[in-house]
């Protein structure tokens, strides 16, 4: 996705109109209009103006697009220790906040016996830990969502 994209995106999600952003900036709205379609591009004061404007992190708003291998590294170059001590529910749940809310709104324990018994099947019927069973059913679960199966 181009960083036009992202700011007309992020604009649209916000509620506001190119005037609107243009006035709260101190620019035209055409200046506005060209950024949205990548003719020119905002500076990186007025890109952490926008960011602001639209509550969100200038990352967010950029979306930087790592590559496949850049990941590999990023997860090779973290300690098994390191990884350990992360709580990944807490840094998923700012790329999406349904994570940290769902617990107030969905009975877990009702989800509990079903996934539960997926896991024993894996366990049981494959030979997979408690961690590889856990990864196949969200592989599985993705395949689904996807459509895929």
């Amino acid at each position: 996705m181009q960083l036009g994209s992202n700011l007309y995106q992020a604009r649209k999600k916000s509620g506001l109109s190119q005037e609107n952003v243009a006035e709260v900036l101190g620019v035209s709205r055409q200046t506005i209009s060209k950024w949205e379609t990548d003719e020119t591009l905002p500076d990186i004061r007025q890109s952490k103006r926008l960011a602001m404007l639209y509550h969100m992190t200038l990352d967010e708003l950029i979306q930087f697009d790592a590559d496949e291998q850049q990941v590999e590294q990023m997860i090779d170059s973290v300690s098994e220790e390191a990884q350990a001590k992360i709580n990944w529910n807490r840094v998923w749940s700012k790329r999406y906040p349904v994570l940290a809310t769902y617990g107030e709104k969905v009975c877990i324990e009702d989800y509990a016996p079903a996934l539960r018994e997926m896991l024993t099947r894996l366990h049981v019927d494959y030979g997979y830990s408690a961690t590889d069973a856990v990864l196949v059913l969200k592989d599985i679960l993705a395949r689904v969502w996807k459509g895929e199966i």
